[in-house]
């Protein structure tokens, strides 16, 4: 109870403070500071927005239905090849899982594997057959990127000329085994993307 009766003390002096930080970082002299009307951050405008209505931008991404269709199609793809431990994973552009499917004794790794061949092939817009080649090198590559992983299994799934989601399978034998599984979920939901 006592931090509401501080807050607004606490308030007075860290608004202030930030006001002079603030002023003297931006370089004004001793009679600037004198003068009421010219103080830097008080006049300061804000930014025009830039892009979409009022600074709003708007995102294309699967639906959950559409979603759970490529999941289930790729999924019954690696079934009907004798492949149903693996897992499928559908995710949105930004990595967040918006389908999900373990097969029958799928393995633990399978599902991160799923997940992050999903958002690599989202993220870099085109399969990860495609991308290994970039993992490749001495020092730093795009492989040391945090929730990246560029063995085959990962299809990019497009709309309108980008990448929206990303469709993952992860444990089979063969990598490309795992992105034959991932095609079939897009095929499945191809006339859903306009």
């Amino acid at each position: 109870m006592r931090t509401f009766h501080r807050l607004p003390r606490i308030l007075a002096i860290t608004v202030p403070l930030a006001a002079i930080v603030a002023t003297s970082a931006c370089g004004t002299s001793a009679s600037d500071e004198a003068s009421p009307a010219s103080t830097p951050v008080a006049a300061a405008a804000a930014p025009a927005p830039i892009d979409g209505v009022d600074g709003v931008v708007s995102q294309n991404r699967l639906g959950i239905g559409t979603a759970q269709a490529a999941a289930q199609a790729a999924l019954a793809k690696c079934q009907a090849d004798g492949l149903g431990f693996v897992t499928v994973s559908v995710v949105d552009r930004a990595g967040n899982v918006q389908a999900m499917l373990r097969g029958d004794n799928a393995a633990q790794h399978t599902v991160e594997a799923a997940r992050q061949k999903a958002y690599t092939a989202a993220a870099f817009g085109a399969n990860t057959s495609d991308l290994s080649e970039r993992a490749k090198g001495d020092g730093a590559t795009v492989a040391d990127l945090p929730g990246t992983l560029f063995l085959a299994g990962g299809v990019s799934v497009k709309s309108a000329g980008g990448s929206i989601a990303g469709i993952g399978v992860g444990g089979a034998p063969d990598g490309m085994r795992d992105q034959a599984c991932a095609a079939a979920g897009l095929d499945a939901i191809a006339g859903a993307l306009g």
